[in-house]
């Protein structure tokens, strides 16, 4: 009769992600330099906006232990990146187009200091609508899970989008969209994602 090895234990990503990625989310203090939610100086080229919203599992629960990046282009749609090759925008120095931050432990909402972007021409060469590049890993997320939000303003470019028109069933759209909210002086794009249920948001194979 054969032995067999007891199957090992899995671990899904944990506290050590805040702490190793975000460690002043975690109450530690442990970097010179902390990437963070703000992604603009006062040299910054572009409308101010803030990005806003919780991330809720299949019960409808908000997920309050959740770490994001964002990725983006700058107000002329390049990206600061060497592969893009968008020569004829300008680059914007004072925008790296890079953040991360961590949802709020006890509301579970998250939040960006950033600019709204530009249209960027895709690799293809078609016109992509202002877009905003999302990944998000919590407790429970084996394999970190990519989106995009797009812009509640930006109607006709969102119809015109092939990223978008990828997706086959238009109600399912929906869910890659903010919305623009007015807070006093404050310009808000509130984009909650739904990690499984019926408003499931749309993620991305990369």
């Amino acid at each position: 009769m054969k032995d067999y090895l007891a199957e090992t234990a899995s671990q899904t990503a944990g506290p050590y992600v805040h702490i190793g990625l975000a460690p002043e989310a975690a109450g530690f203090h442990i970097f010179e330099k902390n990437f963070g939610p703000v992604l603009t100086n006062s040299h910054t080229e572009g409308e101010r906006i803030t990005l806003e919203g919780r991330v809720f599992d299949g019960s409808g629960t908000p997920v309050r232990d959740v770490l994001l990046e964002i990725w983006q282009a700058n107000a002329a749609g390049r990206y600061h990146h060497p592969a893009d090759h968008q020569q004829e925008k300008r680059l914007d120095n004072d925008f790296r187009g890079w953040g991360r931050g961590c949802s709020d432990f006890d509301s579970g909402v998250w939040r960006f200091e950033t600019i709204k972007p530009g249209a960027v021409v895709g690799r293809d060469g078609r016109l992509m609508a202002p877009h905003v590049n999302l990944w998000i890993v919590a407790r429970g997320i084996n394999i970190g899970l990519n989106t995009r939000m797009y812009f509640s303003d930006e109607q006709d470019a969102n119809q015109r989008d092939p990223v978008l028109n990828l997706i086959e069933w238009e109600v399912r759209r929906n869910t890659l969209i903010g919305q623009r909210e007015q807070r006093g002086n404050e310009v808000v794009y509130r984009f909650d994602i739904h990690l499984q249920g019926e408003a499931e948001t749309v993620f991305f194979d990369l």
